[in-house]
């Protein structure tokens, strides 16, 4: 099962490799992992998801918890959430597949970024399964580079903590 975490934490050395370390040391991988200041002056904001055992996660969150440096942690498996990823990607698009590749782009609102005789650099924004579709769609054309900010999610709006 797939899990998205928020985490709060004090914005100091090694708060990082504690919470990594959570992970690794129960066996479970970090999917993605993305970490940015917050409007409080020495908070950050990381975002982390996850698949794996509930048992697990459950510990997880607990010690967590426990770290002087987290100031909260939410898990978004139980609440409705708003959840995005930013992807970019180059595409194989010589002139006889640019057209298909423009029209998929539309399709799912990307952006195109960067243009040459041969490839065409799409920006993408979506939550994790509309990436995955738009790298399914793309990828019979010859993916040449991608990569992708990994997820950020945010509580959505009238729910109570």
């Amino acid at each position: 099962m797939r899990y998205v975490l928020s985490v709060l934490v004090d914005n100091e050395p090694g708060v990082l490799s504690r919470v990594a370390g959570l992970f690794s040391g129960r066996g479970f991988n970090i999917e993605s992992l993305n970490v940015a200041p917050t409007l409080e002056p020495g908070v950050s904001h990381m975002t982390i998801a996850t698949s794996g055992d509930a048992q697990i996660i459950e510990q997880i969150i607990k010690q967590l918890r426990k770290l002087v440096t987290v100031i909260k942690v939410v898990d978004f498996q139980e609440l409705a959430a708003v959840e995005r990823e930013m992807m970019l990607i180059k595409v194989q698009a010589d002139d006889s597949r640019r057209g298909e590749v423009l029209r998929i782009a539309d399709i799912f609102r990307c952006k195109v970024v960067d243009v040459s005789l041969v490839d065409l650099t799409l920006e993408a924004t979506g939550d994790h399964e509309k990436i995955g579709a738009i790298i399914n769609l793309l990828n019979r054309f010859g993916i040449k580079e991608l990569t992708r900010t990994g997820t950020m999610a945010m509580k959505r709006s009238m729910q109570h903590d």
